[in-house]
């Protein structure tokens, strides 16, 4: 079958195209714009790409269309496909179809830390001989690729709660049917499709609701609106994980989690395991911070959930490497180390500086910050961000023209420095200006950033 794929070069469809491809579909695909890490991999894969959505892009001899959730009615492509009467489906669907029957399949949901949660996950059970397919959000450094079929019978998928396609308004992980589903965390976010954090709530009970009771859910068990969630019915065993018993929201009902950890180091990089009460290990890992603590807790459950003894598996991530773009250390040049990262919602930059904060103690963090999500650009998260970056000592805001409300005032609010500025030339200036051999300078945004992470490391070496 011949496969064209509309918004190819995003995170998730790029995952399709290379799953399509190794189950030896011939594929090509379309996108507005292409950036590492995910071009780099479909190049990789000799998958075709072009640049921009134009009706002439999609061969005549396509087979199918498999249309991203970016895409909307009106565009040139998507409205030829229609007129055409070509078949089309969603990413998810074709997931659903083509990878999912006959699996059992692990499902990681949750507005924060489902790349980093999913490729937990995926390494455990490859540690365990299992030999799993994914798809995850991300390039992940241990496999080298994002997504693959595998010959087990474990798939992991990163399961997103954004809406399928323009066609089908559902979150995507309703198609997927898990028989384990992790449940990290909910907290209101994409602001261009939910008006409350109840709309989002109402999606992850309809994940909930096909959940087997034979299967598991594995959920945070400080998260009130998760308790929430649960509340609303469910029909499947529940496992809590999480760190501070004493934020148990009253609707859990229970007394502990059933997966927490006491910290070994400050910063989240050695930590004991403790299921229902017994310590059963100790991590040593590069990650930081508590976040990716209770990453680790949530994917230790869901691995243990089908039949993999946790314990066993404990020492493997002394040797996990996460995924690109979370924290990923790119260069460092004249002392000044130089980070990458994906961020999108206050929390995460909270809890991402805070772990870094842990590791350097004194040392200068200075913030480089794109607004580009859907939920930024709208400032639905403009009154937090200021409160987010507390622990950088100095921030550079980028201000496009096109940013819909005043990034002076998130600036003014900062505890530490900051300044704003409109393009990424200039934001690179001022940050080669600003800092100093000692400082962590680390670049937060969920798109290509225009590629200043490097531009500015090869700005510091005098390039």
């Amino acid at each position: 079958m011949k496969l064209h794929i509309l918004g190819i070069a995003g995170t998730f469809m790029g995952g399709v195209a290379a799953l399509a491809r190794e189950l030896g579909h011939e594929v090509e695909g379309s996108d507005q714009a292409v950036y590492p890490p995910m071009s780099t991999q479909l190049e990789k894969l000799g998958i075709v790409l072009s640049q921009g959505y134009r009706a002439e892009n999609i061969s005549a001899d396509c087979d199918e269309v498999v249309i991203g959730n970016a895409l909307s009615r009106g565009n040139a492509a998507v409205e030829q496909v229609l007129d055409d009467g070509r078949a089309y489906t969603s990413g998810a669907q074709w997931l659903s179809a083509h990878l999912l029957p006959g699996r059992d399949t692990l499902a990681v949901a949750g507005t924060h830390g489902k790349t980093t949660t999913t490729t937990i996950l995926t390494y455990l059970l490859q540690a365990a001989g299992r030999e799993p397919g994914f798809l995850i959000g991300g390039v992940a450094e241990d496999f080298g690729v994002s997504a693959r079929v595998g010959t087990g019978r474990e798939f992991v998928v990163e399961a997103d709660e954004y809406d399928t396609a323009f066609f089908d308004k559902r979150s995507k992980f309703v198609h997927y049917r898990p028989l384990v589903a992790i449940l990290n965390n909910l907290e209101y976010d994409h602001a261009d499709i939910f008006p409350d954090v109840a709309a989002i709530q109402r999606q992850f009970h309809h994940l909930v609701r096909t959940v087997p009771r034979r299967g598991r859910l594995i959920v945070n068990g400080e998260d009130r609106h998760l308790a929430e969630v649960l509340a609303m019915g469910c029909w499947t065993p529940v496992e809590t994980f999480g760190l501070d018993a004493s934020q148990i929201p009253r609707a859990a009902a229970q007394a502990s989690f059933d997966w927490t950890a006491r910290l070994i180091a400050e910063d989240g990089s050695a930590f004991a395991v403790v299921h229902r009460g017994v310590e059963i290990g100790e991590v040593r890992w590069p990650l930081l911070g508590r976040h990716n603590v209770m990453n680790a807790l949530a994917a230790l459950a869901a691995v243990q959930a089908v039949g993999v003894d946790a314990a066993s598996v404990l020492s493997a991530l002394a040797e996990f490497r996460s995924v690109k773009r979370r924290m990923e250390v790119i260069g460092e040049h004249g002392g000044v180390t130089v980070y990458d990262d994906f961020a999108h919602h206050p929390t995460a930059i909270a809890t991402t500086l805070a772990g870094l904060r842990a590791k350097v103690g004194d040392a200068r963090i200075v913030v480089a910050m794109e607004p580009r999500s859907n939920s930024m650009r709208l400032g639905a998260h403009a009154d937090a961000l200021a409160p987010s970056l507390d622990l950088a000592d100095e921030v550079v805001f980028l201000h496009r023209p096109e940013l819909a409300w005043d990034a002076g005032k998130v600036v003014g609010g900062l505890r530490g420095q900051g300044v704003t500025a409109p393009d990424v030339d200039r934001l690179i200036g001022a940050l080669t200006e600003r800092v100093h051999a000692g400082d962590h300078v680390v670049f937060m945004s969920n798109g290509g950033f225009d590629g200043a992470p490097r531009r500015f490391l090869a700005a510091l070496k005098g390039g």
